[in-house]
């Protein structure tokens, strides 16, 4: 600690000034003044910023001690035996059980769940607090006790450590078998585990290998303005100080030349000193001793004072007190406490942070037909007519008593069994990735991994398409009440660069289905020409939707042909066992598949804005703070939501929006 210390104490200039000032001070030809004088003010300097720095460490050595010695249950010769973090070492199998934070990359074996599944929360990785599931390798997944552990002798090649969070490629050998491992079948250190008793993984990165640590850069040592300024302004100080010697070290060489002489009968020079212009070079170095309360030493200690003084009023501050979670605010260190209010853009994503990451199913469009009605519970000034009256749900047993839509004429078009209602609905129950929970006798709970799947599987519940229950291989419904089972053939996953997600299912009948849903512009790129008409009528609903700030995506699928589908399933299971380009080659292999589409509509969710977000963006506006919000959404949408929360304004002259697809591009339309 104090080599480093010193080494960035000296990096102030007026601690490096004083420094060279007692090495002058100690050579007796130029010693004005006692060595004491300086040595005393700089050690003082010193000793308090060390002290203070020392805390801050002190402080962040503590956590990193006791994060390093949280007890992790690691299976060591058949028994689980309780280890330390730091001793946990790659290709160990450790317990984690419910509400225990992760402790290293771990490849989940199996879980107390049914299917080998288990739910995380990671807050810590993305500040996301909603639950996401993992699932066990199904060949794992019934490694359940101690001695099946023991004799696991599988093989895991992956990729290297690296910092991406939401990648991972590897492929276990085990049993003369190949078995595919991504992102879903991992653990990763700064998770927590929620809702499962207990899980089983083998660590597959330590220590300073885990993605958490690899996204950690180089502690930097901050400087603020104030530092930098003062720095500046001793180094302007010092220059006039320097100016000051100079011309004092002149005026002395004259004075010696010209009348000191007179006086050397009795004032004789000193044996070393020979001429008058060697004086005046000595006379130069004593005087920069004696004018060093010219340099505010103090200055620093003054600063460093206040700066501990402001961290215990924020620590004090009763306005930024959280009395629900009886949190007060901390000052964790004291080096930026001025740079606090010194705010000029505020970066923010939307979702979750303007919005209350609520989502409403509104409103939808089926086969060209627009459906739903926004009805605002607090707008009471609507008029209630037949339309935006609350439908009645009661004839589905199994609904969500907290659903409410507003246009009965969807329900009349379900009971009717519509072909492409129940298709639409059906479509929804089936692709996502939410998961059933039977908390008791008939009462449903979803796990979703985003609230807007979870809004769309809740509104086909309601409508009839109840989505019941999972398994690696199947998806069981009740359609109307009657229990249905899908074969669940193979998840083509969502991603930023697909913008969409489909399932390839087979029903009872026999008949392979994949089902599609994602961004418009991305499905209606990949439908058939027969869906002309439909797409206009769509597209027309679509930028109503968006025009009133809902969430869209637009839903289609295809019946597949069987001996087709063998023949992609082969390539896909051999793609997915590839270490090298895995993702690229799965990309081209989905995009195959995915063509030749038909359009079934198009849903509409909405995400309701936080209270008073509009109020605080007209405050910060006063302030003169730039704001960025960054969104998904449709241009419409965003420029709906932009107008709702303060950011764009009706007395904003000229909103201009630049919608170019390249650097290029964007930099003419700027200009």
């Amino acid at each position: 600690f104090l080599p480093i210390n010193l080494f960035e104490q000296f990096q102030r200039v007026a601690n490096a000034y004083f420094l060279v000032l007692l090495i002058l001070q100690v050579i007796p030809a130029i010693s004005s003044l006692s060595w004491f004088t300086t040595i005393v003010p700089l050690v003082l300097v010193l000793v308090i910023t060390a002290v203070k720095d020392a805390t801050d460490d002190y402080f962040r050595h503590k956590s990193d001690r006791q994060v390093n010695n949280r007890q992790s249950q690691v299976l060591i010769r058949g028994s689980l035996q309780n280890e330390k973090w730091m001793n946990v070492r790659v290709g160990d199998i450790i317990k984690l059980e419910n509400n225990q934070f992760v402790a290293a990359d771990i490849l989940l074996l199996c879980s107390s769940e049914p299917y080998g599944l288990c739910y995380i929360e990671t807050a810590e990785l993305d500040g996301e607090t909603n639950l996401k599931v993992r699932q066990a390798l199904t060949v794992t997944s019934d490694l359940g006790d101690v001695s099946k552990l023991n004799d696991f002798d599988g093989e895991v090649i992956c990729e290297p450590p690296n910092n991406k969070l939401d990648k991972f490629t590897g492929t276990l050998f085990w049993r003369d078998n190949k078995y595919a491992l991504d992102n879903e079948k991992m653990l990763l250190r700064g998770c927590v585990l929620r809702n499962t008793e207990w899980c089983f993984g083998m660590v597959i990165f330590a220590g300073l290998q885990t993605k958490l640590m690899q996204n950690c850069g180089r502690t930097m040592f901050k400087r603020t303005s104030i530092d930098k300024l003062m720095n500046t302004l001793v180094l302007w100080i010092f220059g006039f100080l320097i100016c000051m010697g100079v011309v004092l070290a002149i005026g002395n060489t004259i004075w010696e030349s010209w009348i000191g002489r007179n006086f050397q009968v009795f004032l004789p020079w000193d044996a070393s000193q020979d001429s008058a212009v060697f004086s005046g070079f000595l006379t130069f170095w004593s005087y920069i001793i004696i004018l060093n309360t010219v340099v505010p030493i103090s200055l620093y200690v003054s600063v460093e004072v206040l700066r501990l003084g402001h961290s215990y009023f924020i620590n004090w501050d009763r306005r930024m007190y959280y009395s629900p979670m009886n949190t007060a605010a901390e000052a964790r260190t004291t080096t930026l406490n001025e740079e606090l209010g010194q705010v000029e853009f505020i970066f923010s994503d939307k979702t979750g942070t303007l919005t209350q990451n609520i989502m409403v199913f509104s409103k939808c469009s089926i086969n060209g037909q627009p459906y739903g009605d926004v009805y605002d519970e607090f707008d009471q000034k609507v008029e209630i007519t037949e339309k935006t009256a609350c439908v009645d749900f009661s004839f589905n047993p199994l609904c969500d008593r907290r659903f409410k839509f507003y246009d009965g004429s969807l329900v009349e078009a379900i009971k009717l069994e519509d072909a492409a209602v129940h298709e639409f609905f059906r479509l929804l129950a089936l692709c996502h990735t939410v998961m059933p929970e039977e908390k008791s006798e008939g009462h449903l709970v979803y796990q979703a991994q985003s609230p807007d799947e979870g809004a769309l599987v809740t509104a086909a519940r309601n409508f009839g398409f109840v989505f019941w229950a999972r398994t690696p291989e199947t998806i069981t419904l009740y359609e109307m009440g009657h229990p249905v089972t899908y074969q669940l053939l193979a998840i083509l996953d969502f991603n930023n660069v697909r913008k969409r997600m489909s399932v390839i299912v087979k029903n009872p009948q026999g008949q392979i289905k994949l089902y599609s849903k994602g961004a418009d512009t991305i499905i209606f790129e990949r439908l058939d020409p027969s869906s002309e008409d439909l797409v206009f009528t769509t597209s027309e609903h679509l930028s109503e939707f968006a025009g009133e700030g809902l969430r869209t995506l637009a839903l289609a699928y295809k019946d597949l042909d069987e001996d087709y589908f063998e023949v992609w399933m082969k390539k896909l299971l051999f793609v997915s066992t590839l270490i090298e380009n895995r993702e690229d080659q799965l990309a081209v292999l989905y995009e195959e598949i995915e063509q030749d589409l038909k359009l079934l509509g198009a849903t509409a969710i909405e995400d309701k804005l936080q209270e008073g977000v509009p109020e605080t963006i007209a405050c910060l506006n006063l302030a003169d703070i730039k704001i960025w919000v960054l969104t998904g959404d449709k241009l419409e949408t965003a420029m709906n939501i932009g107008y709702s929360c303060n950011m764009l304004r009706d007395d904003m002259n000229e909103v201009f929006v630049i919608s170019g697809h390249t650097l290029l591009e964007v930099q003419q339309q700027l200009r």
